[in-house]
Formats: C-alpha cells, sequence, structure tokens
C-alpha cells in the first residue's frame, strides 16, 4: 500500500493557500490604497509557498493525476517568480502586473487540459473547472495588458485575478484530488513463471 501523508499535505496545502489567494484578491479589491511594496512581498511569500506546495502535489502521485500533473514546471516557475518579487519588491512593482499575468494565463491554460482530461476520466465536476479556468485566464490577460494608468483600479484588477485564481484552484483540489486510504501503488509486481521446458 501507498502511504496517503503526502496527497493530504498537497490537498491541504493547495487548499489552504487557494483560501489565502481569495482572501489576498478581496483584500486588494476593497482596500486597493495598501502598499504596493508590501502587497508584492506578500505575493512574492504566496506564489513561493504555492510553488512548494505544487512540487509536493507533483510528486505525491495522487489517485486520479489530474490536478498536479502539470504542476512540476509551474512550481518552480512560481518558486523563481515569488523569490525575484520578495528580492526587489519595489523595484519590480512596475513589472508586477505583467509576471503576475503572465502567471495566472499560464495556471489557466493548465486548468483547461486538466478540465478536458477530468470530462475524458468521467468527472461530473470538469465543466466548472473548465468555466473557472477560462474566467481566471480572462482575467490574467486583463491584469498583463493593465489597461488602466490609475494605481487604484489596477490594484482592484490585480485583486480580482487572485480572487478567481484561488477560486480556481480551490475547485480543482476539491474536485480531482481523491484521497484513498488502501491506494495501491502504480506498478504491481508480479512474479512470472518461467515456460515449462
Amino acid at each position: 500500500m501507498r502511504s496517503t501523508m503526502t496527497v493530504r499535505a498537497a490537498k491541504t496545502g493547495y487548499i489552504a493557500l487557494s483560501s489565502v489567494l481569495c482572501g489576498l484578491g478581496l483584500l486588494l479589491i476593497l482596500k486597493p490604497d495598501l502598499s504596493m511594496a508590501l502587497t508584492g512581498a506578500f505575493i512574492g511569500a504566496v506564489m513561493i509557498a504555492f510553488g512548494v506546495i505544487k512540487l509536493v502535489g507533483y510528486f505525491s502521485k495522487d489517485l486520479y493525476r489530474l490536478a498536479f500533473q502539470f504542476d512540476l514546471a509551474l512550481g518552480i516557475l512560481l518558486i523563481a517568480l515569488g523569490a525575484l518579487l520578495l528580492a526587489k519588491p519595489v523595484r519590480l512593482m512596475s513589472m508586477l502586473c505583467v509576471i503576475l499575468g503572465i502567471e495566472i494565463v499560464a495556471d489557466s491554460l493548465f486548468k483547461v487540459q486538466t478540465a478536458v482530461d477530468a470530462r475524458r476520466f468521467g468527472l461530473e465536476t470538469w465543466w466548472l473547472i473548465m468555466a473557472l479556468a477560462l474566467l481566471t485566464g480572462g482575467a490574467g490577460v486583463a491584469v498583463a495588458v493593465n489597461p488602466s494608468n490609475s494605481a487604484l483600479t489596477l490594484t482592484v484588477f490585480i485583486g480580482a485575478a487572485l480572487l478567481v485564481e484561488g477560486l480556481m484552484n480551490l475547485c480543482v483540489a476539491l474536485c480531482t484530488v481523491k484521497i484513498v486510504k488502501h491506494q495501491r501503488p502504480d506498478i504491481i509486481e508480479t512474479d512470472f513463471m518461467g515456460e515449462e521446458r
């Protein structure tokens, strides 16, 4: 039997950090005048934490193999971008929108693939994952393109993008990560009898 501890840790971390993203998104929507340097540093820290959780998820070998299938590359990308934001939050604030927008669009594209695979797999909630992925992708493009010159409006855009990103990841974790107590290993070892001569 395979231990479910890693899958449980990845799912719990995914849910917790998705909730943090939702909370941060709501905070930025309701209080868009927060310090941008502080916001950038906090977003950087959350990106690193989410990157680590994505790597844990990727190596956890969950039962359906849907939620974490693309998280190796995305986890490494999040850790790298988060480290850059933490190292130079003030200097990179002008690029935050582009960095965040690209990451959100990339994640949403991977989740579109997850939704397609979930449909093939027979999961009834595939359409919800698809809808949230498309909505998140649109929000990511809006943040990356930066259609407003107003810092407050831009902060609201970032908040909205983080909110839907959090909802999308929360939906994926809840709908596609199944923890089975007595999960069998991927490769079942069998003894082959040699052909009788």
